[in-house]
């Protein structure tokens, strides 16, 4: 059974090294039992996304439901057979995270079966706690594992980096919403209106969130300071990029920084870790 669970956290690190190396990288600079434990996190939540963004030649609600009903199965039993959801089980059980973080992650996710348009901004941040905010907090229930106190201290902080990151990814996947998969998260973006004030608008929000979101990171404990503070930089610097980029240019491309920055941003994330300067 060991071998067994040891191959699952082996499973959700491959997920997570194939869909995100910026992640994967910035997981790295944990300590080895707590990057397994993201590892798994990830894992369920990539999966769970894959299913109602990719699998469009299935019943992707029949497929989401069967999802939810084994995860609930595997966290009560303690086991499953699919690998990805055995490994979150296991982080979901030892790390005590509470099953309405999940729950609130699996309402977003069915939202996106049906849901196309998000026409004011509760709707649309209804959907972020749930497909990001949750997300920030079972990862800070991990770093946070020896303190309630801290991890009280430290949701709020947590909420809005994970509400930043979304409407980054949601700034930078435009065109695939839109074009592909016909959906809209923020009410003021359609392909007939979406201009510069638009975006800099939702620009200017996420400003404020990384801002507060800053605060938190520097009371990170251990080494998962560094690792958020990684991930911090690269999306940041997405943003920068994202700003800087014409309106209509994000309408028909993807928005990306390349490997040798991402490698400059990491050295960075070590150099202010090691110098103690967050």
């Amino acid at each position: 059974m060991d071998i067994y669970s040891k191959t699952t956290f082996k499973t959700a690190q491959l997920f997570t090294k194939s869909y995100s190396t910026s992640f994967y990288s910035a997981v790295n600079m944990l300590e080895k039992d707590l990057q397994m434990a993201i590892f798994g996190i990830y894992g369920f939540v990539r999966l769970a996304d894959e299913i109602v963004d990719t699998f469009h030649n299935y019943n992707k609600e029949k497929l989401l439901n069967k999802f939810e009903s084994d995860l609930k199965e595997a966290i009560a039993e303690r086991i499953s057979t699919n690998p990805v959801l055995h490994a979150f089980q296991q982080v979901v059980n030892v790390y005590d995270i509470p099953y309405e973080l999940i729950d609130a992650f699996m309402l977003s996710m069915k939202a996106d079966l049906n849901k196309k348009s998000y026409t004011n901004k509760d709707e649309t941040e209804q959907y972020i706690y749930g497909s990001a905010n949750v997300v920030g907090l079972m990862c800070l229930k991990i770093f946070t594992r020896e303190s309630k106190d801290l991890y009280e201290e430290l949701k709020l902080p947590a909420m809005k980096l994970g509400s930043a990151f979304q409407k980054v990814n949601f700034l930078r996947d435009l065109k695939t919403d839109m074009h592909d998969l016909q959906r809209t998260y923020f009410c003021n973006c359609r392909m007939d209106s979406f201009d510069e004030q638009a975006k800099n608008v939702i620009v200017d929000e996420i400003k404020i969130e990384f801002l507060e979101a800053y605060k938190g990171i520097r009371s990170l404990p251990g080494r998962s300071r560094l690792a958020v503070l990684t991930a911090y930089l690269y999306y940041s610097t997405l943003l920068k990029k994202i700003e800087n980029t014409p309106s209509s240019q994000i309408l028909h491309v993807r928005v990306r920084i390349s490997n040798f920055r991402k490698t400059l941003l990491l050295m960075k994330a070590m150099f202010l870790y090691k110098f103690k300067m967050i």
